[in-house]
């Protein structure tokens, strides 16, 4: 999710569509936003894929981003703050119904969904590009699923994709909303390829020619180093531990540095969205299909939206931009089981339904 800046695009301009050859390419145009999602965008996205899977000229489909910072940062978290302070949260629960559907479509799209994840992509740009069929990352890539700043839980297929991570990566990346390159989105399960950044032109002009299957070998590289997995031992030791509070107990015990600093980061997030987002992981281990872990994340988000620390963290991170949010419990031991249960309730407004995985 990101902090939106007012900008000349138009709802119309914001995703920009042409078909080249084989290829139908989806550009996000919010370049001064960085690309941040509306419910139009999402809206045109999904009109797009309609077209074009019924256009028998199209084989594929490429994503990119305009501007040079990345793919995506994410929702617009200013619309959502001024829709809940403003509004109740029915526009922001009407967003969320047809991005998450989207996802959903974008992971069983019957033609090759092609994402650049180029930059940065995070939040809602990962539920629009690391459900595709084909992810190809860059040596500028920084992936990340950073809700619980903001006071929020990882959605848009977030807790899916991770919690089917190697081992408790995916709870770390979750509950620190860190952000990962290359090979550790390779590692998580983020990503499939990586091509260098000043590559993806060309790539991009081939696909208009001939299938991805022929293009990528010309252009994929072996990831450079990755980070996560030299720190394998003490997350998936600290990390299998059944509360938070254990969780930050073992990080501070263990002996390692980047253990203690990662114990510190965890307890200056919301004390709600950390304790929620490790329901929501571990509930997700448990539903198995994208699916029915979609329709989970919409009971949460719907529920954050009548909580306090969403809009408190959206204040401090982009409004205010103090960056000293006030959490509502303070502290972790303030928030209790049948609270975090609460956010697993069905939405006043009923469920999100999605239909049976294939």
């Amino acid at each position: 999710m990101t902090d939106s800046v007012t900008d000349r695009v138009t709802d119309d301009d914001a995703v920009l569509t042409r078909v080249e050859g084989r290829a139908g390419h989806l550009t996000l145009n919010r370049p001064r936003a960085l690309n941040a999602l509306t419910h139009p965008m999402v809206t045109r996205v999904a009109e797009a894929l309609t077209a074009w899977e019924r256009d028998p000229a199209v084989a594929a489909v490429v994503l990119d981003g305009a501007g040079e910072r990345g793919l995506c940062a994410g929702g617009d978290i200013r619309l959502i703050h001024q829709d809940v302070t403003s509004g109740g949260g029915a526009a922001s629960r009407a967003f969320w119904r047809d991005e998450y559907t989207l996802n959903v479509r974008i992971a069983r799209y019957p033609k090759t969904y092609v994402a650049l994840m180029d930059g940065i992509v995070m939040g809602g740009g990962v539920g629009v590009s690391a459900h595709g069929g084909v992810r190809i990352v860059t040596e500028r890539s920084r992936v990340a699923m950073p809700e619980t700043t903001i006071g929020f839980v990882p959605d848009v297929g977030g807790t899916h994709l991770l919690a089917r991570a190697p081992g408790e990566l995916g709870t770390h990346l979750a509950l620190t909303g860190a952000s990962v390159g290359a090979a550790d989105a390779l590692r998580c399960g983020l990503a499939d390829h990586v091509v260098p950044s000043g590559e993806l032109p060309a790539l991009t002009r081939d696909l208009a020619a001939e299938p991805v299957a022929d293009v990528l070998p010309r252009y994929a590289v072996e990831a450079p180093a990755g980070t996560l997995d030299g720190h394998r031992e003490w997350i998936d030791q600290c990390y299998a531990a059944d509360t938070v509070e254990e969780i930050v107990d073992r990080l501070m015990a263990v002996g390692e540095p980047a253990a203690k600093e990662t114990a510190e980061t965890l307890l200056a997030k919301s004390p709600t969205a950390l304790k929620v987002t490790l329901a929501a992981v571990r509930g997700a281990r448990a539903l198995g299909s994208l699916e029915r872990v979609m329709e989970q994340e919409y009971r949460v988000s719907c529920a954050a939206l009548s909580r306090p620390d969403l809009v408190e963290g959206i204040r401090a991170q982009v409004i205010d931009k103090d960056r000293r949010p006030r959490w509502t419990p303070a502290a972790l031991a303030e928030v209790t089981d049948a609270e975090v249960a609460g956010f697993f309730a069905p939405p006043v407004d009923g469920d999100l339904r999605l239909g049976d995985a294939p």
